[in-house]
C-alpha cells in the first residue's frame, strides 16, 4: 500500500523537499514566474498590509513614527511567510541558521525603509505620510531582494 505525502510525514517518513514543492499546486503555479516578479508581488501584498495597518493605527491616534513600527513588524511577518513559501528555494541550511540570516537582511532592509520614511515624514511629506511609507518601502525592497538572494536564501552549495 502506498502512503500519501501527508501520511508519510505523519508517520515520520522523510519527504524530499523537491517532491513537496512539486506536489504543492500553489507553489507550482507561482514557480513559472521569474523570482524578482514573485518577490515584488509578495512585497506588494506586504505593502498593502503595511499601508492598511499604518492607516488604521494612525486613525486611532498614534503618531506616524510609532504607527510605522507596528505596521512594519506585521507586514514583515506576512512577507517572510510568503517569500519563504513562494519566492525562494530551500537553501540547504538548518532552519535556525537560515532564520538568522533572514533576520539580518530584514533588519538592514527595514532600517533603510524606516529611515527613508522618517526623514520624509518629518520633513518633506509630513502631510501625506503614506507617500513617505511607499518611498521607504521601495528603498527597503531593493536592499531586501539583494540580501535575501545573495545571503539569506543563497544555496549552501551552488547548483
Amino acid at each position: 500500500m502506498r502512503l500519501s505525502k501527508v501520511e508519510r510525514c505523519a508517520a515520520g517518513v522523510a519527504v524530499p523537499v523537491q517532491a513537496a514543492a512539486v506536489d504543492d499546486p500553489v507553489r507550482r503555479f507561482f514557480a513559472v514566474l521569474p523570482r524578482p516578479l514573485r518577490f515584488f508581488g509578495v512585497g506588494g501584498l506586504g505593502l498593502i498590509t503595511d499601508l492598511a495597518i499604518f492607516t488604521l493605527v494612525v486613525a486611532h491616534g498614534l503618531n506616524p513614527l510609532g504607527a510605522r513600527l507596528i505596521s512594519l513588524a506585521l507586514a514583515t511577518l506576512v512577507t517572510w511567510r510568503l517569500n519563504r513559501a513562494l519566492t525562494f528555494d530551500r537553501s540547504g541550511r538548518r532552519t535556525a541558521e537560515e532564520a538568522m540570516r533572514y533576520a539580518a537582511v530584514v533588519i538592514a532592509a527595514q532600517t533603510v525603509s524606516y529611515g527613508v520614511f522618517a526623514i520624509l515624514a518629518v520633513t518633506l511629506l509630513a502631510a501625506p505620510p503614506q507617500i513617505a511609507l511607499i518611498a521607504g518601502a521601495a528603498m527597503g525592497a531593493l536592499v531586501s531582494y539583494s540580501g535575501q538572494t545573495l545571503f539569506a536564501f543563497r544555496p549552501r552549495h551552488p547548483v
